[in-house]
């Protein structure tokens, strides 16, 4: 009677209880694929946030060009020598809209 009982424990811990741990997070670990909505609204608001940084370092750097003749800035070179676009425009965040 041991013996059996032993056996049918093993057998259902091998057919039952390790599929059934195994599909559960493989299920777990599918739904947790891919950013959230809250995670997406953040870098949206960190992209424009980023962009909007560029633009006022580009109109410091220019407002500086402008007073000291002699100043040169690197980045000013670098972004007038290659045809480097600017950050595409991006619509404001929604997080940003409740702000203002």
């Amino acid at each position: 009677m041991e013996d059996f009982f032993t056996i049918a424990v093993v057998l259902g811990i091998l057919f039952i209880g390790l599929p059934w741990l195994v599909l559960h997070y493989l299920t777990r670990w599918k739904s947790g694929q891919g950013i959230s909505q809250q995670d997406e609204v953040l870098l949206d608001d960190l992209h424009e946030m980023a962009r909007r940084l560029d633009d006022r370092l580009h109109s410091i750097e220019r407002i500086i060009a402008a007073d000291d003749p002699n100043w040169q800035d690197g980045r000013l070179a670098d972004s007038a020598s290659s045809n480097r676009s600017p950050l595409p425009p991006a619509d404001e965040p929604e997080s940003l809209r409740r702000l203002r």
